[in-house]
């Protein structure tokens, strides 16, 4: 099993700190969430399944390849990916250039994690309908493929059009990694048909089953990469035990993204104590 580490959830003046201990005790990965704007108004703020805002607008908020750039630089060998980064927001030239850029400056160790989104507000200030941010992402990644790997590249499509075109340098992996998350049926059809795997919303062993099971249907045996973040108990056991890790390798399942710690003080000493418990 592969263990990545959420920075997302603990204060970013502690990311640097964390991200530099999770790579010198062997975690595989660094994964950082990503918003482009919060709107104020909270009208539309409802996280899908409940009627509270899932969002507080004045949170800080950066571009994450570009801070995983930073983190590239402080770390060796840990994997750097996001989760998940909203790929169809921008043109797929700025996403596909600021993940290969990632891949090279970091010797090859760029993970895009992507997804359609959920929150309308920041699609709406951005002035892109909401609505097609399915179909929208589809195309984007399917651009974005053709731009790391072909010498160059046209395409005239439904939300994107532009001439022939050169994009160097190509990313250093072939193929850069792309995850994709989302549970709906269309979600899951994406992740089967576009994407080298799935990254998860916080789930149980019992709350995942039901994903998972219709995923091993949709990819029909092809190779692939399954992320879960665990959702965490509540303290003082906030991580998953040996015993869980089996059943979540049972699953099908090869990454968990773990979060160890309870408060952000205690983070780098929970990671201490989960890479000894776990074999790390």
């Amino acid at each position: 099993m592969k263990f990545g580490v959420p920075l997302g959830l603990i204060h970013p003046a502690a990311w640097k700190d964390v991200a530099v201990a999770a790579d010198e005790l062997g975690f595989e990965s660094l994964w950082i969430p990503e918003h482009l704007v919060f709107a104020t108004d909270l009208s539309l703020a409802a996280y899908p399944g409940t009627s509270a805002p899932g969002i507080t607008p004045h949170t800080p908020l950066f571009d994450a390849p570009a801070y995983l750039c930073w983190l590239a630089g402080l770390t060796s060998r840990i994997r750097l990916g996001t989760a998940v980064h909203l790929f169809a927001l921008r043109h797929p030239f700025v996403s596909a250039r600021a993940f290969a850029t990632l891949d090279i400056v970091s010797g090859g160790r760029a993970i895009c994690g992507v997804g359609a989104g959920w929150y309308p507000g920041e699609w709406i200030a951005a002035g892109i309908d909401f609505a097609t941010r399915g179909p929208r992402l589809d195309e984007a990644i399917t651009v974005a493929r053709r731009l790391w790997s072909e010498e160059s590249v046209a395409h005239t499509g439904r939300f994107f059009s532009f001439p022939e075109v050169a994009f160097e340098p190509k990313p250093i992996q072939h193929p850069l990694p792309v995850l994709a998350g989302g549970e709906s049926a269309a979600a899951l059809r994406r992740v089967a048909t576009l994407c080298d795997g799935w990254i998860s919303m916080p789930h149980t062993l019992e709350s995942a089953a039901p994903q998972l099971a219709r995923l091993a249907e949709l990819r029909d045996g092809r190779r692939f990469s399954v992320t879960v973040h665990v959702r965490s108990p509540p303290s003082p056991s906030p991580s998953p035990s040996p015993d869980e890790v089996a059943a979540w390798a049972g699953l099908g399942v090869d990454r968990l993204i773990v979060r160890p710690w309870s408060r952000t003080r205690d983070a780098v000493d929970r990671l201490i104590a989960f890479a000894a418990e776990h074999g790390i």
